[in-house]
């Protein structure tokens, strides 16, 4: 209700990076920094003019030129045999789960913190007939190794216990600040879900942002996988769109799950073309975003604030944890969110910051492609004058 709220509040006048504001000064134009996720980008002009002349035919056919190399591009990306194209990241994922666990009832491991666990709508439960079995985060988005091979272990072979089928991971890790999963992890939780007979799915809604900063391929991260979501609609600036892949029988069963769920398209090729062109600029457009994560965590820091606190240490990619102190999170964003006369006195700036509270004690900002480096500065401004008056 609170992040109902929250944006409801965000979203009045916004229509483009500019709003009025009212006030003394209410001809003054306030400058929006949208910093929310990297879900509310907008399709630039040279993705709309790609849409707009996409050669399209009936994908439900596998008659669409565009959706095919769509797919067959993502493949050789992802180093699968096949990627199958999807309308939304959780659809991938929901057909993931429901491909590799074909025995009703049986059990997926994931963090208790992930997107799959908390955001997703229950639909492993409600739609897959899958229980799913959380286990502790740690700091960084991992699983405790030990942990997870104790519950492998306990369901290997037991007539009592749920059978594991799939270990579930997300990388980046969105609850953990936008943190990169290590190669090295990667291998040994593959190693023991093989031990024990299970799959590995890999939650890749931001995998292209774990590549950039890990500079290396996304196929040496899928390799440790046995299939992968990827998501277009979030660091790539498409207006949706996703894919799930793996080997050639999976994604043929995946077709099968995506006509069921609802998630077969036509002339999808308008929206593939979106999703080529963000794969055209993504390497240039997420180093961006990460060193605007990094220049605005270092900023912050270096404020000296004791209402907030962020480690520059843990910005791997384009997301930023602010612990606060003093304040609710909620409070904080408001004023973030609001213009006052006094603002544009001092600063000489109208800006609004576009926030969601993130847990009890700290709120997340996203970078992404519609955020330059100009309008991270303004938002550390606007940060600053908040804080030097919650201060008084």
């Amino acid at each position: 209700a609170m992040l109902r709220t929250l944006a409801r509040a965000a979203t009045v006048g916004l229509g483009a990076t500019w709003t009025r504001w009212s006030g003394s000064r209410a001809g003054v134009l306030a400058h929006v920094v949208d910093l929310r996720s990297d879900t509310v980008t907008t399709p630039r002009p040279a993705m709309r003019r790609a849409m707009a002349e996409a050669v399209v035919g009936d994908d439900d056919y596998g008659e669409d030129p565009t959706v095919r190399e769509l797919q067959e591009k993502t493949a050789e990306l992802l180093g699968v045999e096949q990627t199958l194209f999807v309308p939304t990241n959780t659809m991938a994922n929901l057909i993931a789960v429901m491909g590799h666990c074909r025995r009703r009832g049986s059990q997926v491991l994931l963090g208790q913190e992930c997107h799959l666990q908390v955001y997703e709508q229950g639909g492993l439960a409600q739609l897959a007939g899958v229980l799913s079995h959380p286990l502790p985060d740690l700091p960084h988005g991992m699983l405790d190794l030990a942990e997870l091979e104790r519950v492998l272990a306990r369901g290997h072979g037991s007539p009592y216990h749920p059978v594991c089928e799939l270990v579930c991971m997300e990388n980046t890790h969105s609850s953990s600040g936008g943190r990169v999963l290590p190669i090295d992890y990667l291998r040994q939780v593959h190693l023991l879900a093989r031990t024990y007979g299970a799959r590995v799915h890999l939650d890749g809604a931001r995998l292209m942002n774990a590549a950039v900063a890990l500079h290396m391929p996304p196929a040496r991260i899928v390799e440790h996988c046995d299939s992968v979501s990827f998501c277009f609609s979030k660091g790539l600036g498409a207006p949706l769109g996703a894919l799930i892949g793996g080997p050639k029988d999976f994604i043929e069963e995946a077709w099968r799950f995506r006509k069921a769920l609802g998630g077969g398209m036509h002339q999808s090729g308008v929206l593939a073309a979106a999703a080529l062109v963000g794969l055209a600029d993504a390497k240039e457009i997420l180093l961006q975003d990460h060193g605007n994560a990094q220049r605005f965590a270092k900023g912050l820091r270096d404020l000296a604030s004791p209402i907030c606190f962020v480690d520059p240490a843990t910005v791997e990619t384009n997301m930023v944890l602010v612990r606060v102190d003093g304040p609710s999170p909620t409070e904080l964003c408001q004023r973030l969110q609001t213009v006052s006369p006094e603002e544009v006195a001092q600063t000489g700036h109208a800006v609004r910051v576009l926030l969601f509270p993130w847990t009890e004690r700290s709120v997340r900002a996203v970078w992404h492609r519609g955020v330059s480096t100009e309008d991270t500065d303004l938002a550390l401004r606007k940060w600053e004058f908040v804080l030097r008056q919650l201060e008084l």
